[in-house]
């Protein structure tokens, strides 16, 4: 039997491309929730944009063209994700959580990249995310309760009382914006998020009944790891147009952190460059 040519198997397709490969492709991007346009066979301006983002997202070539790498990358399955948790070593996160005591780093590092693995999450961007979002909403590397202030509490009032009866955090009763303040290293906050991530965690209602365990440091970084999951793929496609407050938007719902979560990130990433974070 005549094997087939690589180019058979990974037919060369550009702007202006049209058939059944074609199809193929834009259902491949759709796939990956790059919207390509109408599934039409036409490699139009809209499929190039999709395209281009999708390249930038898996850190190929952004030149519009599905070739040989292009059309691994889009068939790659769960199993063969890049894993990157080798280059964050402790001395490399340090170097970005510079104020942040060594020892927890030491402790709760490992805990985060094994979380993140296992959720497929283990490539340089989206570790950068997590590390970003940690340096954001824990400067400390570690676990915490949200602290009183102006933006949860009024003055004079019970602490947390603004997050009181607020719908979109699923509290409805006096108390819960204490109850269900943020905690942990991604500072879960809401019962709506206490109740959605415990059966995610397979925790049943123990997160609702006992909200304290999301600073448990195993629980907290499964938090981080399964939030950040449910958010992946419109991150990567941020991710993919450079837009960083975008990506911090998608976790934390304003620009709140800005600042230390874009600096975190781009310390990182120019860590990684110079491969000085490599110990």
């Amino acid at each position: 039997m005549k094997s087939k040519s690589i180019r058979e198997v990974f037919p060369l397709l550009t702007q202006g491309s049209s058939g059944g490969e074609v199809i193929t492709l834009q259902t491949k991007l759709q796939e990956h929730n790059f919207n390509p346009g109408s599934i039409d066979g036409i490699f139009g301006q809209d499929t190039a944009k999709a395209l281009i983002a999708f390249q930038k997202s898996v850190g190929l070539t952004p030149d519009g063209i599905a070739g040989r790498n292009t059309w691994a990358a889009l068939n790659r399955k769960r199993q063969d994700c890049t894993l990157d948790t080798g280059l964050f070593t402790v001395d490399a996160v340090s170097q970005i959580f510079y104020d942040a005591p060594r020892s927890n780093i030491v402790k709760y590092l490992p805990l985060i990249l094994n979380a993140l693995e296992k959720l497929d999450l283990g490539d340089r961007n989206m570790v950068l995310i997590a590390l970003s979002t940690i340096r954001a909403e824990s400067a400390s590397f570690a676990p915490i309760s949200e602290f009183r202030s102006r933006y949860n509490t009024t003055p004079g009032k019970h602490a947390f009382n603004r997050y009181d009866f607020r719908a979109d955090l699923g509290n409805g009763a006096l108390g819960d914006g204490a109850k269900y303040k943020g905690r942990g290293f991604i500072q879960l906050t809401g019962k709506a998020n206490y109740r959605r991530y415990s059966r995610r965690l397979g925790l049943g209602t123990r997160l609702v009944n006992n909200p304290e365990l999301a600073n448990d440091p195993k629980i907290a970084a499964d938090l981080l790891a399964y939030f950040l999951k449910d958010k992946e793929n419109v991150i990567r496609q941020d991710l993919a147009k450079s837009n960083l407050r975008a990506a911090r938007r998608r976790v934390n719902g304003g620009t709140h952190g800005i600042q230390q979560f874009t600096t975190a990130f781009r310390t990182g990433a120019g860590l990684l460059r110079s491969n000085r974070a490599i110990a």
